[in-house]
């Protein structure tokens, strides 16, 4: 009798899951500009930037991929999924690319309670695909406090890359592509 339970609950186990299937892969963003191995700096004989996680709409706070079909319509590829949340992700891309371009040195945030040099936050307002263009589009509303100041300066910067196909390995090229144009446009800014 135990044994003929044990076999009428195997089928039963096969069909229960706790959470999504996982994608084949995970999505991460590279520099173009990376750091270079071995690279030096100093906080007391450079220029220093504290460069903020960036806030985010709900839609790109999640690891998935949103695609925009509509103004108002909102789905998401299908297996695409980032490692981390976006907004983290650019944030490192962003250290990376300004250190590596502009002679700042990027601080922690708890490198900068000592002194955080001038400060870089901002909204990471689009980072997904666009359907309707079939482009990879990121949006990054940048507000600067440049050290000793006491206004900031605001610029939103956008890169638009096309896209062959809605699917993760074009998701990944593009916005990776794009958020590299993105990163570069707001080193360049920060570095003047």
């Amino acid at each position: 009798m135990k044994k003929l339970a044990i076999l009428l609950t195997l089928p039963l186990a096969a069909c229960i899951r706790f959470g999504a299937e996982p994608p084949p892969s995970l999505l991460t963003l590279s520099p173009a500009t990376p750091v270079p191995v071995g690279a030096a700096a100093n906080s007391g004989q450079a220029r220093n930037i504290t460069i903020r996680v960036p806030s985010t709409p709900q839609e790109i706070a999640v690891t998935r991929v949103p695609v925009r079909s509509t103004d108002t319509n909102i789905a998401y590829v299908k297996d695409a999924q980032w490692v981390e949340p976006p907004a983290r992700l650019f944030a490192r891309l962003l250290s990376d690319t300004v250190t590596a371009r502009s002679g700042y040195v990027v601080l922690s945030g708890r490198q900068s309670n000592v002194d955080p040099g001038a400060q870089l936050t901002g909204e990471l307002r689009n980072f997904g695909l666009d359907a309707i263009t079939s482009t990879a589009v990121v949006t990054f509303d940048a507000s600067l406090l440049r050290k000793d100041a006491t206004t900031f300066d605001k610029r939103r910067f956008e890169a638009r890359v096309p896209v062959s196909a809605i699917d993760a390995t074009n998701a990944a090229t593009g916005l990776n592509q794009a958020a590299n144009q993105v990163a570069t446009e707001v080193a360049d800014w920060v570095g003047r």
